[in-house]
């Protein structure tokens, strides 16, 4: 059976560019124009990802982010023409996995797309995998160590723990917040130049060039990324 996606746009052309470009690629595809439209939706056929706007004509989308959220953890690939950092933050930081600024190009939507609905194997009865696998990225939960094409990493644990952050949300944008938050706690939300040291360590030791990263992308203003093989 097909995955579902649900776009949630309120201009047709784009809501049938969409459809031509994901079901020539395999999916099957649930439009909605409204955001009330796209909440109900969520709930009745329960598609396996979202593409939503933000500019709709009824509710804004970060209002929709959050009514899905209350009761779904669907994937949510957010497609605006808003392209202001606090607007991806708050999109971001309302539950949203990711976000694209229009106009955009299929192939990194694409991209994307696969990003999110890639599901980690090995994943036991309580939900966490032994490991996560990100290309010749192997990140060991269970012994608290990586690996980077069969050679390992020597991380320190603060290190450690933001690629195990960043390879759990890989293909996803995880803000600079949520990063902190998670890695340094609640009072290190605002140390964002912090936080730019240890990405800077971390890119060392995974041979990353800034200039043209093939691990670590940053997201300006916004957070990093992990880069997936497809996007690299």
């Amino acid at each position: 059976m097909a995955t579902r996606i649900l776009v949630v746009d309120d201009e047709q052309q784009i809501r049938r560019f969409l459809r031509v470009a994901l079901e020539a690629h395999g999916f099957a595809v649930l439009e909605a124009q409204r955001g009330t439209e796209a909440v109900g939706l969520c709930a009745t056929e329960q598609p396996e990802l979202v593409i939503l706007d933000l500019g709709l004509p009824d509710l804004d989308g970060k209002e929709v982010v959050g009514r899905i959220r209350e009761w779904s953890s669907v994937p949510i690939l957010v497609l605006s023409v808003r392209q202001a950092e606090a607007e991806k933050v708050a999109a971001l930081d309302a539950g949203a996995n990711d976000y694209v600024v229009k106009p955009f190009g299929i192939a990194e939507l694409l991209a994307r797309v696969r990003a999110l609905l890639r599901r980690v194997p090995g994943t036991g009865e309580g939900g966490e995998p032994a490991e996560l696998r990100v290309g010749d990225l192997v990140v060991d939960l269970a012994r608290h160590s990586a690996s980077l094409a069969g050679e390992p990493l020597h991380l320190t644990r603060k290190e450690f723990e933001l690629l195990r952050l960043l390879a759990r949300h890989a293909g996803r944008i995880v803000t600079h917040g949520q990063l902190l938050r998670e890695v340094w706690g609640p009072a290190h939300e605002a140390d964002t130049q912090y936080l730019r040291v240890f990405v800077g360590r971390l890119r060392q030791k995974l041979g990353d060039d800034p200039a043209r990263p093939s691990y670590l992308l940053n997201e300006p203003g916004v957070g990093y990324r992990l880069l997936t093989p497809e996007e690299r």
